[in-house]
C-alpha cells in the first residue's frame, strides 16, 4: 500500500509538473504571437527608404500629421470622460451596493441592458439632441455621448460589495455620513477598481475615432485617431511614416497600462458577479 501511495503521489507530482510546462509553452507562444506584429511594427517604422536605421521617421511623422494639437484634443476628452465617469460611477455604485430603495432591482436590469445596445444604434438619437443642444462642433458633442457608462457603475458596484459593510457602521458610530464614507473610506479601499476603470475608460476614449468623427468637423477639434485616418490617407504607400505615425498614436496607452497594470488585475480579479 505505502509503495503505491508513493508510486501515485510520483505520478500526480509528473503530471502536475507536465501541466505547467505546457501551460508555460503556451503562455510563451502566445506573447510571441502578440509581440510579433509590434515588433514588425516597430522595425518598420525605424527604418529608412534606402536601408539602415533612423529616428528621423518619428519626427516627420509627428510634425506632417500634425499630432500636437491631437494629442492635446485626446488627451482633454479622455481625462474628461474618465473623470466625470469615475465620479458617476462611485456615486451610483455605491447607492446599489449599500442602499436599499425601490426600483433599485429594476434599475440594475437597464443598466445591465445597456452594456449590449451597442453605441452605433444610438448616434441617430444622441446627434439630433446634440445639435439640439448647439453643441455639434464643440468638445461636448466628444464627451458628454460617453460621459456615463453601464460597465463603469457595476464594476464599482461590485467591488464595494466586496468591502466589509462593518467598516461603514463603525465610522455611522463615529457620526460620518453617506458622503464621508464614501469619499474616506470607500474609494481609499477601491483603488484597483478606480484604476481599472481609469485604464479601460481613459484607453477606449483615446481610441475611439467613431465619436469625432461624426459629431466634429473642425480641424481644431482633430483626435489623435482622426490625425491618424488622415495621415493614412496622406502617406500610403509610405510605410515607414505609417508604422513611425501608429507607434506615436500606441506609446501612450501602452505607458498607461504599463504602470496600472498590477491595480487592473486586481481590480478585475476582485469583482466577480454577486447578487
Amino acid at each position: 500500500m505505502q509503495r503505491e501511495s508513493s508510486f501515485d503521489r510520483a505520478a500526480f507530482s509528473v503530471g502536475t509538473l507536465s501541466v505547467q510546462w505546457l501551460s508555460l509553452f503556451l503562455l510563451f507562444l502566445g506573447a510571441i504571437l502578440v509581440l510579433l506584429p509590434l515588433s514588425v511594427m516597430g522595425v518598420m517604422s525605424l527604418t529608412k527608404t534606402g536601408g539602415g536605421w533612423t529616428f528621423a521617421n518619428y519626427r516627420e511623422a509627428w510634425e506632417r500629421g500634425g499630432f500636437l494639437l491631437a494629442f492635446a484634443n485626446s488627451t482633454f476628452v479622455a481625462l474628461s470622460v474618465t473623470g466625470i465617469q469615475i465620479m458617476a460611477s462611485a456615486l451610483a455604485g455605491y447607492a446599489l451596493a449599500r442602499l436599499q430603495f425601490r426600483g433599485k432591482q429594476a434599475l440594475l436590469l437597464i443598466i445591465l441592458t445597456t452594456l449590449v445596445i451597442p453605441f452605433q444604434i444610438l448616434v441617430i438619437p444622441i446627434f439630433l439632441v446634440l445639435k439640439w443642444g448647439h453643441l455639434i462642433n464643440t468638445y461636448g458633442a466628444l464627451i458628454l455621448p460617453t460621459a456615463v457608462n453601464g460597465f463603469g457603475i457595476l464594476l464599482m458596484r461590485q467591488y464595494f460589495q466586496t468591502i466589509p459593510i462593518e467598516l461603514e457602521e463603525a465610522a455611522m458610530l463615529d457620526g460620518a455620513n453617506r458622503f464621508q464614507i464614501l469619499w474616506k473610506i470607500m474609494l481609499p479601499l477601491s483603488r484597483p477598481a478606480l484604476v481599472t476603470l481609469f485604464l479601460f475608460t481613459f484607453i477606449g476614449e483615446w481610441n475611439d475615432l467613431f465619436k469625432p468623427l461624426v459629431f466634429t468637423t473642425r480641424s481644431s477639434l482633430r483626435t489623435v485617431q482622426l490625425a491618424l485616418a488622415g495621415f493614412q490617407e496622406q502617406f500610403t504607400n509610405n510605410w515607414t511614416l505609417m508604422m513611425a505615425a501608429v507607434v506615436i498614436a500606441t506609446i501612450p496607452i501602452v505607458l498607461l497600462f504599463l504602470l496600472g497594470q498590477r491595480q487592473l488585475i486586481r481590480g478585475v480579479a476582485a469583482t466577480g458577479i454577486k447578487n
